[in-house]
């Protein structure tokens, strides 16, 4: 059945649409932290759909939700009131920490970061954008072009002049064995010699990931980019935190990333985790730059009722069961197993992130290049041992791990004896 299907995927389908793992497989059921295949196998899931299954699989509370909804109006669009969608905008906003904020709903954190460069550029008059060395911002043609990560970015043309600052492996590379303090004085360098040499001083924003999510979960120091809106604060220049992994407590420091980093965004975008499997997603904004469109514009999909729904249920699963705690003490017990591992494989060159986003990247000994084939032989190893996890980093050498927010202290015992067995020794 399974290679049947696969056969079918490979005819109907892109040949750059991914597919992990040397004999594919197929989800077909989901229960907590559990998925199984469609040969019934069971697997304890720590990538959750790409960070999207943020409260679990088939949580009854979500469930619920979208399957009252969808038994009364499943679509409307946004010509007319939508109350699931009010209701989530309202959370958002206030959680969001910026203040008179709106929300624009889309499908996707692609959509939501075109959404906030359109809004950027619209409001600065401005196309000149700041992104960060070694990013991931989404697939559409605006959005490949500030990410700075050459497997993802299939071509560099684009209606913005963007310019780069540093960012990404402190193993090597210009950031390689440099303090926090060097990190934090070369960023704020490389940002000043940026705005004079490489724009005309009009720059509508910067966009950044706290936590580079696709880049392999690499992030600078605590307050670097606090720090870098000092310097683009006088000019006016907007800061866009694409919160689309980092947000909803997954690093266990606060509910969105930008908190551990002393910013005050003017926006920030969502999406993955929010609808916990729907297609959800949106853009979080100071009223006056939301408001700045001067013509009209809907969304056909964007917050419809049942995604909504879907949404509201699982912001209120989040806070009730207080799941950034859970994020963080489940995190720290994740991360305290991936170093034990990790200090007897001369292979692992760092185990990095925070909370319950950690990355483990696995090097050429003393040289630290990069390893790809023996991530790729983890990540195989992992799947045979029940245990499905994700891979990035720019060469392909890093291992995702990424579980839904509720897992357990038990899920997590079990994670971490496989992580020891397919971590522990030279791979």
């Amino acid at each position: 059945m399974t290679d049947d299907l696969l056969q079918r995927h490979r005819a109907v389908l892109p040949s750059w649409i991914s597919l992990y793992y040397e004999e594919p497989i197929e989800i077909v059921r989901g229960e907590g932290r559990y998925v199984f295949d469609a040969h019934g196998r069971r697997y304890l899931d720590f990538f959750g759909g790409i960070l999207t299954t943020m409260v679990g699989h088939a949580v009854p509370e979500v469930v619920e939700a979208v399957s009252q909804q969808a038994s009364r109006i499943i679509h409307s669009s946004t010509l007319y009131l939508i109350e699931p969608m009010v209701e989530l905008a309202e959370r958002l906003t206030e959680r969001s920490g910026i203040p008179n904020a709106k929300v624009f709903f889309t499908t996707s954190g692609t959509e939501a970061n075109d959404a906030a460069l359109l809004l950027a550029t619209t409001f600065r008059r401005s196309n000149q954008v700041i992104a960060i060395k070694n990013s991931y911002h989404g697939r559409s043609f605006t959005q490949i072009s500030v990410t700075g990560n050459r497997s993802w970015s299939p071509s560099s043309y684009s209606g913005l002049s963007v310019s780069w600052l540093q960012g990404g492996s402190r193993l090597r590379g210009p950031l390689a064995g440099l303090s926090d303090a060097d990190y934090l004085a070369r960023g704020k360098a490389d940002l000043e010699d940026v705005l004079m040499t490489t724009t005309s001083g009009d720059v509508a924003a910067i966009i950044a990931e706290p936590i580079q999510g696709v880049g392999g979960f690499c992030l600078p120091p605590d307050g670097y980019f606090g720090e870098l809106q000092r310097i683009l604060a006088p000019h006016g220049i907007l800061y866009i935190s694409d919160e689309v992994q980092t947000g909803f407590g997954r690093t266990g420091e606060g509910f969105w990333g930008y908190e551990s980093q002393g910013v005050t965004p003017d926006m920030i975008t969502f999406a993955k985790g929010v609808g916990n499997g729907m297609a959800l997603a949106g853009v979080i904004a100071r009223g006056e730059i939301m408001d700045s469109l001067g013509t009209n514009s809907i969304s056909t999909f964007g917050g419809s009722p049942v995604a909504a729904s879907a949404g509201v249920a699982t912001f209120d699963y989040l806070i009730k069961h207080n799941l950034q705690e859970n994020a963080r003490i489940r995190g720290a017990q994740l991360r305290r197993g991936l170093e034990e591992a990790a200090s007897h494989n001369p292979t692992i060159g760092e185990v990095r992130g925070k909370g319950l986003m950690l990355g483990v990247e696995f090097v050429e000994g003393d040289s630290k290049a990069p390893a790809p084939d023996l991530a790729n032989q983890a990540l195989e190893r992992a799947k045979s041992a029940g245990l499905l996890i994700g891979k990035g980093g720019l060469s392909g050498n890093v291992l995702r791990i990424a579980p839904p927010l509720s897992v357990t202290e038990e899920e997590m015992t079990e994670a971490v004896a496989i992580f020891q067995q397919v971590l522990g020794g030279q791979c």
